[in-house]
């Protein structure tokens, strides 16, 4: 059975992320032939002497009108050695914000660079975005070599400036590709016209990634999205039913395991798992599953069960990265909601600690966030949560800042310190895989 592979697509305007995307499904036969024939039919129309790709992932009507890429369309494909879920973002840098929540769950994020234009803002904010969501694997794929000729030095400057740039914000598994999108060069197939290149096509090098880490391989984390009760109009078998339901974030859990539950710190063991109408032995990352306690424990949607082999600190100091998604500035004292897991709890932000230069990658002083700006902020809430350092627990250490007024999204962000070290070789943490 074929692995499954999340990848998220991203980079500046105009760099061919669409193009790539479609001929990417179009030359894996991921595209049924009448959708091939609808494309055909437009580019015709539009005067074009072969089919524009991009079509292909463009679907809404105001997207294929301006030619940019406004929402994450997600593609599902396959291989004979692998299945992918591929979301690709738009590069427009307005719609930064809808990147970082296709590549929140990416296991590789694909950035295009115009081997023309080289390193931009938009490549350098991506990059961060990369790094900060902790995506295991990032591939720069080098585009439109066809434009300058197939010339190897110019791929070679180009790759060499977006590796240093990664090293910069703590990404080393960083791999380049030259490709031509429109041509097909090293999407699908190998291309005889870059002899100098020993490196695989794209696809192949999707298809090679060594697997991430599951889930299921790290401490159980629970939190509780719905606690049922028992019911006098229930069954008679079911009357005193108490379980605690919601879907695993990390981990795995047998009945018999000591469990501790938080922020109360109240411990019990798992008595039973229920999983669509079955009671199973044991359950994992991201299951959702029902589970009953020993104990009668004071329990509450929000909260998180957790396995007392490895207990999260408790908190209402929360430090940490985000990424400003609001058209408005956030300054502090700014009061918010915090969303962790399942519970949301008031905030306040008590400090700016600092804006990411995407140029020096390197942390400026700053009193306000813009849009899309990425800094880090002290925040303290009215409730304490189980707050873990996003580095070590990519499911648990994620937040969102909401607008109490309205409920939109105001930023996404991480739990950690990351960001305060300035030294450029080691900034937003990340080691060497």
């Amino acid at each position: 059975m074929s692995t499954l592979l999340r990848l998220a697509t991203a980079g500046s305007v105009d760099d061919g992320k669409s193009t790539l995307v479609g001929r990417l499904l179009y030359d894996s036969k991921s595209v049924l032939a009448d959708q091939f024939d609808a494309v055909e039919r437009v580019s015709r129309d539009r005067g074009m002497a072969q089919a524009d790709l991009a079509l292909l992932t463009d679907g809404l009507r105001s997207e294929r009108e301006q030619g940019i890429t406004i929402d994450v369309a997600y593609r599902y494909f396959a291989t004979a050695d692998r299945s992918f879920i591929l979301a690709d973002c738009p590069g427009h840098v307005q719609y930064t914000r809808n990147t970082v929540t296709g590549a929140s769950t990416a296991d590789v994020v694909v950035l295009l660079v115009d081997v023309r234009k080289g390193l931009q803002e938009q490549t350098r904010r991506h990059l961060a975005v990369a790094s900060l969501l902790r995506v295991p694997h990032v591939v720069v794929v080098v585009n439109k070599i066809d434009l300058v000729g197939y010339d190897e030095q110019t791929y070679e400057a180009v790759s060499r400036d977006v590796i240093e740039s990664a090293r910069a914000l703590g990404l080393y598994d960083v791999a380049t590709i030259p490709v031509s999108a429109l041509e097909g060069d090293n999407v699908v197939e190998r291309s005889d016209r870059t002899p100098w290149y020993d490196g695989p096509s794209l696809l192949a090098f999707l298809e090679q990634l060594s697997p991430v880490g599951q889930p299921h391989s790290e401490p159980l984390r629970l939190p509780v999205q719905l606690v049922i009760r028992p019911q006098s109009s229930a069954a008679p078998e079911f009357r005193d039913y108490r379980g605690y339901a919601g879907q695993i974030a990390s981990g795995l859990v047998r009945v018999g395991d000591e469990i501790t539950v938080l922020p109360s710190g109240r411990t019990s063991s798992v008595a039973a798992i229920d999983f669509a109408g079955e009671s199973l032995r044991e359950a994992f990352a991201p299951m959702s599953v029902t589970l009953r306690l020993a104990d009668e424990i004071d329990i509450t949607r929000g909260d998180m069960i957790v396995t007392s082999r490895s207990v999260p600190p408790v908190t209402q100091d929360v430090h940490g990265t985000i990424a400003w998604l609001a058209d408005h500035e956030l300054r502090p004292g700014t009061k918010v909601l915090l969303k962790h897991g399942t519970t949301t709890v008031q905030a306040m932000v008590r400090a700016i600690d600092g804006r990411l230069d995407l140029v020096t990658a390197t942390l400026a002083p700053a009193e306000t966030l813009g849009l899309n700006d990425i800094g880090h902020v002290t925040l303290r809430l009215a409730a304490p949560i189980a707050a873990e350092e996003y580095l070590h627990a990519r499911s648990t250490g994620a937040f969102l800042l909401i607008d109490a007024q309205d409920g939109g999204t105001l930023a996404a962000g991480m739990v950690g310190d990351a960001l305060l070290d300035t030294r450029a070789e080691i900034l937003l943490a990340t080691s060497p895989s």
